[in-house]
């Protein structure tokens, strides 16, 4: 910026500008609430159907987000052009402040010259004692404002830009509250790339300043899509290599530095890929291309020959963050292409493919990044989108389970399984409800479909997929339940599910046997069958007009299939115990404990209180609703407070433990205690006068009784079990 441009700044457009965008920012703050509080709020809550189902809920979702993602970047311009403004007028006045003290107090006048430049001369003659020393003075001291306004300038047009080009359509999630945070954060993008540029030349100063930088700056969509468009494509896969290759074998606090670094900078890369920016579309080309590129810090190494390919270095990238779907779709379809390729059978062949190719440790972690799909497979559990998109292919989906059995990449899959199905991603903290679409529930039939195939299908379940499995299993209760009453349960077991009645019984059955093997997995069953169990008793006890018909019906029908989930369960554990492969008492305790205290602590924090009924209840586990009305948490919480608390009352006929130490008849007893506690519950809560306590005791007695006798006669009939 020159003198006469500054000293003659007349603001007032950037000024009216300015007003202009704080009222964009009202107008969009209120109807991103509305859009967010009404619009998708009765969206999530409505029971659609037919096309509206498939389409109009993801349309309302999807505009809602656009609202959200329009008020954050109307929000960032806002604060950048205001606080540009508020930087140039000042400069402008401290320039006029500084020209006027030149020429009052030192008889100095100042002339800007054709190009921008100026001349500092003398205002009288003769000149006075020291001018030429005050002159060169006065000289710096406008170069200096200059310097500053021209910063000032460019640096709030680069980050305008930058926040422009963020997306192609629609709306940047980019955030910042002035133009410096937003400078700042660009040149430290800039910095960043430069130290990457080459790892073998970075210090342990220059280390620790990249770990710092990362940890501050990976939710930053300006720095993250800077800094990797900066480094490129193919430096990046070279730069992770170089730096797990130089500090293989860390220990220690070295380790610990590592991992960080590797948390952040993988976190910091999946922010980047939600940019439409130029430099991000050729930075996602070329990974894509250097993907079968074998990456080697020292090529004289004999026993590292080969190099680690770009498919396992990026990979090993993919632990932490929310990739972009459609980076992770192309990703994904390269990847399993080759995955797939040796297979004579599905599955098989690919543990020899990855673990052959490289020496490279590329995780400083329990994983070594060899097998690049344990890397995808993670990134896909932290995007269900993708997630969902990938299984969708049946042959993607046989290969990819199928492969669990041959290598160790089954915990991966199970978490990506679940983000797919239940349409959260892990660790995800979810605030809204998310039903089930159709592809979604056919993906859950298709798993358990697997998991119920004799002798094949239990090996998939393990202490790596277990807890996984049995959170799909208590996501699904609705659908579940639907399942095991039949046709004609709709007006019982209620659900928004767009198609509540997909899944097979016969599967499911055998779904929750074999998953009832894995401590976690039992425990997630357990506690999901309980809370939606209690939620829909209270549903029919407070709003009797649900069921066309007495109370009677549905508090059988609810209390019958309750005995058959848990009988279920506890003749799986019985069989286990007569098989000899049933864990120890104690691991069943902690998993129902661990369990029941995330559900607790959701159902403390009141997330969807009043239309929630269902819990998946894994380590990042988040409310979602199981039906579209007539659903409450508060008997719901009550259910898992007597569930905790009767572990602590070991031989309490009463107690609502169900812990392998018991005999099965305990186990059933256990379970009736609980669904009769949370009818009483609802019956107190809701002041009902349909039933009394007795009758409703009574009801439970006998169709739980029932249900736990059907499950033995039904488990006999499908499935080869040792208690036979």
């Amino acid at each position: 910026m020159d003198l006469e441009a500054l000293r003659h700044a007349n603001f007032s457009l950037l000024n009216i500008a300015i007003g202009d965008w704080g009222t964009v920012v009202k107008s969009l703050t209120r109807l991103d609430k509305r859009a967010r509080d009404d619009m998708k709020a009765k969206a999530d809550r409505a029971n659609w159907a037919g096309v509206n189902a498939t389409v109009s809920r993801e349309f309302i979702s999807k505009t809602a987000g656009e609202f959200s993602d329009a008020l954050t970047q109307a929000t960032s311009l806002h604060n950048i052009l205001k606080d540009t403004y508020d930087e140039l007028v000042g400069y402008r006045d401290k320039l006029k402040q500084v020209l006027d003290d030149g020429f009052e107090k030192d008889k100095l006048s100042v002339y800007g010259e054709k190009g921008g430049g100026f001349r500092v001369v003398p205002a009288v003659h003769p000149e006075p004692p020291g001018t030429k020393a005050k002159a060169e003075a006065l000289r710096d001291r406008i170069q200096d404002l200059l310097g500053q306004a021209t910063t000032s300038d460019s640096t709030a047009a680069r980050a305008l830009r930058a926040i422009a080009e963020q997306a192609d359509y629609g709306f940047s999630g980019a955030k910042h509250a002035d133009r410096d945070s937003a400078a700042d954060a660009l040149k430290k993008a800039d910095d960043m790339a430069k130290l990457a540029k080459d790892a073998k030349k970075m210090s342990p100063e220059e280390l620790a300043e990249f770990q710092r930088t990362m940890a501050k700056y990976k939710d930053d969509e300006l720095f993250a899509a800077q800094f990797a468009s900066e480094l490129g494509g193919k430096e990046t896969l070279q730069f992770w290599n170089d730096l797990a290759e130089i500090h293989a074998g860390a220990r220690g606090e070295e380790l610990k530095q590592l991992q960080s670094i590797q948390r952040d900078l993988s976190m910091t890369l999946a922010t980047a890929t939600l940019s439409d920016a130029d430099g991000m579309t050729e930075w996602k080309k070329k990974v894509l291309d250097e993907a079968t590129t074998a990456f080697r810090t020292n090529h004289s190494d004999p026993l590292r020959p080969n190099g680690a390919m770009g498919y396992q270095v990026m990979s090993s990238l993919m632990h932490h963050g929310k990739y972009d779907a459609e980076f992770l779709d192309a990703y994904g379809k390269q990847l399993l292409k080759m995955d797939m390729a040796p297979a004579s059978s599905a599955g098989m062949g690919t543990n020899d493919l990855w673990k052959a190719a490289t020496m490279t440790d590329l995780v400083f972690g329990d994983d070594d990044g060899r097998d690049p799909m344990i890397g995808f497979m993670k990134a896909l559990s932290h995007n269900p989108e993708a997630a969902l998109e990938t299984f969708d292919d049946k042959k993607v989906f046989e290969h990819v389970v199928e492969s669990i059995r041959y290598t160790d990449r089954d915990g991966a899959v199970a978490h990506a399984l679940e983000a797919a199905v239940t349409g959260y991603g892990d660790g995800e903290k979810a605030t809204d409800i998310r039903p089930h679409s159709k592809a979604q529930v056919a993906l859950m039939q298709e798993v358990m479909h697997a998991v119920a195939q004799p002798e094949t299908g239990k090996l998939l379940v393990n202490k790596a997929t277990g807890e996984s499995f049995g959170d799909m299993a208590a996501a699904y209760m609705p659908e579940i339940n639907r399942a095991i009453a039949g046709n004609g349960s709709d007006s019982i077991f209620m659900s928004n599910s767009q198609d509540p009645d997909g899944l097979n019984k016969t599967d499911t059955m055998r779904f929750l046997y074999d998953v009832s093997n894995d401590p976690m997995g039992r425990a997630a069953i357990i506690v999901g069958e309980n809370i939606y169990t209690a939620s829909s008793m209270e549903a029919h006890i407070a709003n009797p007009d649900l069921f066309n018909g007495k109370s009677e019906f549905p508090i059988n029908a609810i209390a019958r299939n309750t005995g058959i989930i848990e009988g279920i369960v506890g003749h799986a554990v019985a069989d286990a115990k007569i098989a000899g492969d049933l864990g120890a008492e104690k691991d069943a305790n902690d998993a129902l404990k661990s369990k029941g205290d995330v559900v607790k602590a959701f159902l403390a924090a009141g997330v969807n209180v009043g239309s929630v009924a269902l819990v998946p209840v894994g380590a990042g586990a988040a409310m979602t609703g199981a039906a579209a009305s007539g659903f409450f948490g508060g008997v719901a919480g009550i259910a898992v407070d007597t569930l905790l608390k009767g572990q602590e009352q070991q031989g309490a006929l009463d107690r609502a433990l169900y812990a392998s130490g018991g005999t099965l008849n305990d186990t059933m007893e256990s379970a009736k205690a609980q669904t009769q506690s949370s009818i009483a519950e609802a019956i107190s809560s809701h002041g009902s006068k349909e039933l009394t306590d007795d009758e409703a005791n009574e009801l439970v007695r006998v169709a739980l009784e029932q249900g736990w006798t059907d499950a033995d006669s039904m488990m006999e009939e499908i499935r080869a079990r040792p208690a036979a």
